[in-house]
C-alpha cells in the first residue's frame, strides 16, 4: 500500500536562521558573557523556544523600557520606534547593543530619508505590511506622520488619496503581495517604488515554493508569531498540504498516512536545533509506520 512505503524527507535549501537573526543571537550571547545585566525590549526574535533558551542564559525580556535603570539593552531584530531609540541613547546609564537586522535598518533609513526629502503635502509614504507587526510599527515611526500602512491589494483598492505615493515594503513580505498591492496603487496614483524585501526572505520563499511542488506534504517550522514563517506556510499551502509547527509536540502521526515525500522548511528565526528535532521526529514516524505495515 502506498502509505506504507518508506517516508522520504527533503529539506529546503534555504531554511532556518538568516544572517540578521544569527547576528542578533551572537550579539545577545556575547553580551550575556561580558555584561552583568542584559535586557531586550520584547523578544529578540519571533521564536518562543529560542527566546526561552536565551532567557536561561540570563537574558531578561521587558515590555517597558522605563523598567531599565542601568545595564545593557539589546535592540530586537525588528527594530524599535525612532523616539524610543533616541530616549535610550540619551540615557548614559544604559549600554545599547543594536541587533536590528541590517535589512530592516536599510528600510528605516529609506523611510526616514523620504520623510525628509518629501516636502509637499501632496505625497504620502505607503508601507506594505502588517499594521501590528513590530517592524512595521517601528518603520512608521521613522516617517514623521507621513506613513500609511496598507496590508494588501484589497486595502489598496479602498485607499483614497489625490497625490503621489512613495511605496516601501516590510522586509518579510512576499513579492506577490507587494507587487499586487503596488499594481493596484499604480492605477490611480503617481508612485515611486522602493522594494525593501530582504534577500534572505526571498531565498527562503523561493526554495520553499520549489520544494513544495515536489512533495506530498510540507512541514513549515517556526514561531506562530513569526510573520516570515507564516508566509512560508501560505506559499507552501498553495502548492501542497502544509502544516505550520513550532515543536515536535505539534506533529500528528495521522498527517503522514499515505504520504511518501515530506518537505521541511523553516522561517528565518528558527534555529537549527529545532529543525533537527522535527526532522528526527518525522523519521521516527516513518520508521514506526514501516514496522506496523
Amino acid at each position: 500500500m502506498k502509505g506504507n512505503k518508506r517516508l522520504k524527507i527533503k529539506i529546503a535549501k534555504n531554511s532556518g536562521f538568516c544572517f540578521g537573526v544569527k547576528r542578533a543571537i551572537d550579539l545577545v550571547e556575547k553580551a550575556t558573557r561580558e555584561k552583568p545585566r542584559v535586557y531586550t525590549l520584547g523578544p529578540i526574535i519571533h521564536n518562543p523556544q529560542e527566546v526561552e533558551r536565551l532567557e536561561k542564559q540570563g537574558i531578561k525580556i521587558l515590555k517597558d523600557s522605563k523598567r531599565i535603570k542601568e545595564g545593557s539593552i539589546v535592540l530586537r531584530t525588528h527594530g524599535i520606534p525612532f523616539e524610543l531609540h533616541r530616549k535610550l541613547e540619551a540615557n548614559k546609564t544604559i549600554n545599547i547593543i543594536d541587533a536590528t537586522c541590517p535589512f530592516v535598518k536599510r528600510a528605516q533609513n529609506i523611510v526616514k530619508q523620504l520623510s525628509a526629502d518629501v516636502k509637499s503635502e501632496d505625497e504620502k509614504i505607503i508601507l506594505v505590511g502588517e499594521k501590528v507587526h513590530p517592524e512595521v510599527v517601528a518603520l512608521v515611526s521613522y516617517g514623521s506622520d507621513m506613513c500609511v500602512v496598507i496590508e494588501n491589494s484589497k486595502e489598496a483598492g479602498r485607499f483614497e488619496w489625490s497625490g503621489g505615493l512613495n511605496i516601501v515594503s516590510q522586509t518579510t513580505q512576499t513579492p506577490k503581495n507587494f507587487d499586487s498591492t503596488v499594481k493596484v496603487l499604480k492605477k490611480r496614483h503617481k508612485v515611486r517604488v522602493y522594494n525593501t524585501i530582504c534577500k534572505a526572505t526571498l531565498e527562503r520563499q523561493k526554495s520553499a515554493k520549489k520544494l513544495a511542488g515536489t512533495v506530498d506534504l510540507m512541514i513549515v517550522i517556526g514561531g506562530k508569531n513569526s510573520g516570515n514563517t507564516t508566509r512560508l506556510a501560505q506559499i507552501c499551502g498553495a502548492k501542497t498540504k502544509t502544516y505550520h509547527v513550532e515543536t515536535t509536540d505539534d506533529l500528528k502521526e495521522q498527517w503522514f498516512k499515505k504520504i511518501e515525500n515530506v518537505g521541511l522548511t523553516a522561517g528565518a528565526s528558527t534555529p537549527v536545533w529545532i529543525i533537527k528535532d522535527i526532522e528526527n521526529r518525522v523519521k521516527e514516524i516513518g520508521l514506526k509506520r514501516q514496522v506496523n505495515s
